[in-house]
This record gives structure tokens, C-alpha cells and sequence, in this order.
């Protein structure tokens, strides 16, 4: 959990289940936390029930687990990354749907979200259900729960009239119960980005992946232990174990882990063309992935003769730089680009002068380089990005410093990669305002990824149309060459589709953006995203899609770039956002 904090800060969880329980101990233990210190918090509260225990007894397992809280073989634990709802303690992770029945008491955490949320919860009501709450996570906690009970009353229906006694029974239900059968039931109507992980009271686990691979899962196993994590970094150095030994949970699989030990990846649901989530690759997960750590230098390297372009060529007076530290890697790939193309023109020049070689033009040659500065210097250790929209506002403006005396007054062009430009406040209220300060002739703001046009709904927070800086540059341009008509039409086409079923909807958004090319789009941005006053100009660059699916070829998951949604409930959502944005209603569009 250390090692994947990044993957959210709104909270922790965590449970524990313990193996072969006596009857009338408490076999299934939980804590959460939403405090600003989540994680120490979460921890302490777990450890202070062992702050009296003798040192003799805490080197005794079968004491510990006989006596002491989360002293199970079975542990989930979770980070909270919420992209809608209140931030209270009972919507951290896990959950628990408890039961008499041992077999029937369900702990559940994920990382999901689903689109069709409404059709479920009718769909738990036409059963007979009462949800407590409408959901996505009871939503799937009382879905599963209910095929739970379901194949537990199967088996107890079928063994019963052999005569078996009680505990005869139920250990025929632990080892018959087919959680890859219950899963495929549960999940039938799931639509939707999910990696869903349960334990079952008796001790059954298992970990469930959509049917198009949109959120991210990697396990270990060997003889004695089997984890699975977001990262697979996280598996690396938790265990010290080697990349090669970390596998990719299959989309459309469960991995099972049954009381027993047996472990099996199964599947579940019918697979999808793959669509991991690209933007996972880009920005959100950890750049110490091996492989994620070449593709966002690749993504860097890309944009190299863009930038050059921007730049006029003018290595002598330019400074290279990023923000924030998660485009690093990006950054580093630029400079590897740019060292390509410079050290091509020097063998250029440097062949030009044949054997008449003179020193000082040879020096002169040799000493051309990439100036790469730090400029942007991050104080707080919070990312902006992922934080709650209370808090953004003031985060965004007084977050970052620069180092002063690098950039020569009006003479040098300032460029800063960027991974990612989502609603471009950090741009407009923070980072342009304070590197204006070091009055460069020029900025340019390069994002590794291309420009965001459109809604996630599978667990990245970008959910509102109106709140993307690409959007508004689509907007402003719409009303400046006299096309606004077209955003009612697009309405229009959008409320028509309402009532139809999810397979049946077309994303009508896509068709607005285009009418004006991609360069165009990005000129606007960079008007947008410039403070009034700031003297010296402003140039946005972005990474196209096609660069991005170039440099990440195995995550594929381009909506929020493309609006080509991997699940039918995808184009639902883009047209419910704009609709929520014409009507405008503040409100989020699943």
C-alpha cells in the first residue's frame, strides 16, 4: 500500500480473514481511514491493539491468530481514489456484506467504476432486493453478494439430501463452490472499467478484471503466497522479486484462489478487443514500471521535431525544462531527441570543413548543447490533479516555485514538458504566471499526451465536459467562425438518444471537434491558458494519438483522446456530459 499511494489519497482500507475460524470468534477484521494521513493513520489504529502484547507473544503466529485482531491469512487492502461522492469513512474501501453463514460473507475492494450503474441497482431491486444505497461499489457488492448466496444454497441443496451432517456440509460447500461460475453470473451486465478483488468468509479470494483490460492487474505466485497489485512494481519490491516473474491478470479472467491453495486464472466473461487505459501509462501509474518508464520516454522523444519547429531551431537560446516531476521521464526522452538532432547537425557541420579543420570553428561546433535547467521546482508533495475539487484551487496556485537567473531576459524561449493538460488551471493560475517571472521571449508548454476531449468514466477523475481546457478551446472556436448552431445540434442529436439502450448510442461529440484541425484546437488552448498581462507569447504542443499509440502499443485505451469508447456505456456517458453541459448543470455525467 506504500508502494501505490499514489493511486489515490482520499483514504485507505484494509481486512483480513483468518482460516478455519472456531465458531463464535471473530474471524473477519476491518479499519479505514479518511484522515489527511491516511495511510500512518490507517496503520496505527491497527497496531495499537498490539502495543501490550509480551514480545513472547508476538513471535507466537498460533497465539496471535487464536487472540488478535487481523491476524488472517487472507489480506485486502485498498487506497481510495474518489472520482465522485462524499469523502466519508464509509465510502473507503473495503466493504463487507456479512452473513451467519461463513460462506456467504463477502469483503469486497476495487478499482471500477461502471456506466450503467442505474440499470444494476433495477436490476437488484427486480430481485427482491433493498440496496442501502445507490452505488456502483454496493451496487457490485450486493450483486456478487446475491450470486454468492445463490450458488451457497445450490450445493446446500443438492448434498443435503445425501445425509451429510452439518460440517460434512459445509466443507462440501467450501470446496464446490465455483467462484468463477458465481462471477460470471454477477458480472453478466457489468459495463464498465473494473479490477474487483473479494475473500470470502471461509477463505476463498479472487480477483476479476473487465472484459477489455481498462484498469490495470498484475499477480505473483509461488508456494506459499499469492498478491496481486495495481503496479507491478509494487509486487517487485514489496517481495524483491523479478519483473519476469510478475504476471498481467488476463482480461476477462479471474485469478481464483481457492481455501486450499489452489490457485487458477479463469475465465469469466467473454474477452473484448484489449483497451488498457493509456492515460494509466501516461500519468497515473508509477514510472518505475520498466516498461511504463520506456513508453513516456518514447512519448517525450516524439515530440522532438515539433518542438524544434517551435523553437526555431535555436539551441544556443533555449532552456529545457518540465513540470510537474511525473513528466520527468517525458522530459528525458526529449533531451535524447534533441541530443539525436544536434549531434547529427554537428557530424554535419564538422564534415563540412573536410580536412580543413580549424580549432576554434571546431570548438565553436562542439560546444553547441541542450540547455536543460531545472526551472519548476514542486513544493508540496500533493498532486494537484488527483486532489478533491475544494482543495485544487488553492494547491494549484502556490505549489510551485522557480529557480531564478537561468533564463537571459527577453532572449531565451522557455520550454516545459507537461505529461498531461487536463483543465489547464495549473497552467493558467500557477505555472505560466510564475516562469513569466524569469521573462523569457517565448513559453512552450509540451504534453506528452494528446489533447483530452472527452469524458472518462472507467476511474480517472475527468468526468465534465465544461471543466477541459480542450472543450473550451473547441467552444470558443465554434462561436468565433459562426458555427455555435452546431452545439444546439448536437444536443439534439444527444436527447434523442436518451431513451434508447446503451448499444444503440452514437457519441455526438465527436463529430464537433471536427471542424477545426488539431493545431488549430491547440493555438486556442494556449489562449486560454495564458494569464492577461503575461508578456512574453504562449505555444501549446501536444502528442497526437497516433504518437501516443506508437509509444504505448499494448495500452490502446484512447477515449478521453479519441471519444472511440471500449464499452457501449462510454458513448451514453460523453453525450449525458454534454448535455449537462448545455444545460448547464454542474453535475457529473455517471
Amino acid at each position: 500500500m506504500q508502494k501505490q499511494r499514489n493511486r489515490g489519497q482520499d483514504g485507505a482500507g484494509m481486512a483480513t480473514i483468518k482460516l478455519f475460524p472456531k465458531a463464535g470468534t471473530r474471524y473477519i477484521s476491518r479499519q479505514r481511514s479518511n484522515k489527511p494521513n491516511y495511510l500512518d493513520d490507517l496503520f496505527k489504529n491497527v497496531y495499537r491493539r498490539f502495543k501490550d502484547v509480551p514480545s513472547d507473544k508476538l513471535n507466537d503466529p498460533v497465539w496471535l491468530k487464536e487472540n488478535m485482531p487481523y491476524m488472517g491469512e487472507l489480506l485486502l487492502g485498498h487506497l481510495r481514489y474518489g472520482t465522485h461522492g462524499d469523502n466519508t469513512i464509509e465510502t473507503c474501501h473495503p466493504f463487507l456484506r456479512q452473513n451467519n453463514w461463513i460462506s456467504r460473507s463477502l469483503v469486497l475492494a476495487g478499482n471500477f467504476n461502471l456506466t450503467n450503474v442505474d440499470e444494476l441497482f433495477k436490476e437488484l431491486v427486480d430481485l427482491g432486493q433493498y440496496p442501502k444505497q445507490k452505488s456502483d461499489t454496493v451496487t457490485v457488492l450486493e450483486k456478487i453478494g446475491h450470486f454468492l448466496d445463490d450458488e451457497v444454497q445450490r450445493l446446500h441443496t443438492w448434498f443435503k439430501p445425501d445425509g451429510y451432517g452439518v460440517e460434512e456440509l459445509n466443507e462440501l460447500i467450501f470446496k464446490n463452490l465455483d467462484v468463477a461460475r458465481l462471477l460470471k453470473r454477477a458480472s453478466r451486465k457489468f459495463d464498465g472499467g473494473y479490477v474487483m478483488c473479494g475473500m470470502i468468509g471461509h477463505g476463498d479470494a479472487f480477483v476479476m478484471r473487465d472484459p477489455v483490460g481498462i484498469r490495470p492487474a498484475y499477480y505473483y505466485r509461488d508456494d506459499e503466497i499469492v498478491v496481486v497489485a495495481s503496479e507491478r512494481p509494487a509486487i517487485q519490491t514489496a517481495l524483491n522479486v523479478h519483473f519476469s516473474k510478475v504476471q498481467e491478470l488476463k482480461r476477462g479472467h479471474a485469478l481464483v484462489i481457492k481455501r486450499d491453495g489452489e490457485v487458477s486464472e479463469e475465465s469469466f466473461i467473454k474477452q473484448q478487443p484489449r483497451a488498457a487505459c493509456s492515460f494509466e501509462r501516461i500519468y497515473f501509474s508509477r514510472g518505475t514500471d520498466k516498461d511504463i518508464y520506456v513508453e513516456r520516454k518514447k512519448l517525450g522523444e516524439q515530440l522532438t521535431d515539433d518542438v524544434l519547429k517551435a523553437v526555431n531551431y535555436n539551441f544556443n537560446h533555449t532552456v529545457f525544462s518540465f513540470v510537474p516531476n511525473t513528466a520527468e521521464t517525458s522530459f528525458l526522452g526529449l533531451v535524447e531527441g534533441l541530443q539525436k538532432k544536434l549531434n547529427a547537425y554537428k557530424t554535419e557541420k564538422i564534415l563540412e570543413m573536410g580536412s580543413d579543420i580549424k580549432p576554434a570553428k571546431l570548438e565553436k561546433i562542439l560546444k553547441k548543447h541542450v540547455r536543460v535547467e531545472k526551472i519548476a521546482v514542486k513544493d508540496a508533495k500533493l498532486r494537484t490533479f488527483i486532489a478533491d475539487d475544494g482543495s485544487r484551487g488553492d494547491l494549484v496556485s502556490h505549489v510551485y516555485d522557480v529557480t531564478y537567473g537561468i533564463v537571459q531576459n527577453n532572449k531565451d524561449t522557455l520550454v516545459l514538458v507537461d505529461d498531461s493538460i487536463v483543465r489547464g488551471t495549473t497552467l493558467k493560475d500557477s505555472i505560466i504566471k510564475i516562469v513569466s517571472r524569469l521573462r523569457p521571449k517565448k513559453i512552450v508548454i509540451v504534453s506528452s499526451a494528446p489533447q483530452i476531449r472527452f469524458p472518462d468514466c472507467y476511474g480517472i477523475d475527468m468526468s465534465k465536459l465544461g471543466d477541459f481546457v480542450a472543450f473550451k478551446a473547441l467552444v470558443a472556436l465554434l462561436k468565433e467562425n459562426g458555427k455555435e448552431h452546431l452545439l444546439q445540434e448536437a444536443y439534439e442529436r444527444c436527447k434523442a438518444q436518451e431513451k434508447l439502450p446503451k448499444e444503440d448510442v452514437k457519441n455526438e461529440v465527436k463529430s464537433l471537434y471536427d471542424e477545426f484541425p488539431y493545431e488549430e484546437i491547440s493555438a486556442k488552448i494556449a489562449e486560454i491558458v495564458t494569464p492577461p498581462g503575461t508578456k512574453p507569447k504562449v505555444e501549446v504542443i501536444y502528442q497526437t494519438i497516433e504518437g501516443l499509440q506508437d509509444a504505448c502499443p499494448n495500452n490502446n485505451g484512447d477515449w478521453y483522446f479519441s471519444g472511440n469508447y471500449p464499452t457501449p456505456g462510454g458513448n451514453k456517458v460523453a453525450n449525458k456530459a454534454f448535455i449537462l453541459y448545455m444545460e448547464n448543470k454542474n453535475e457529473r455525467a455517471y
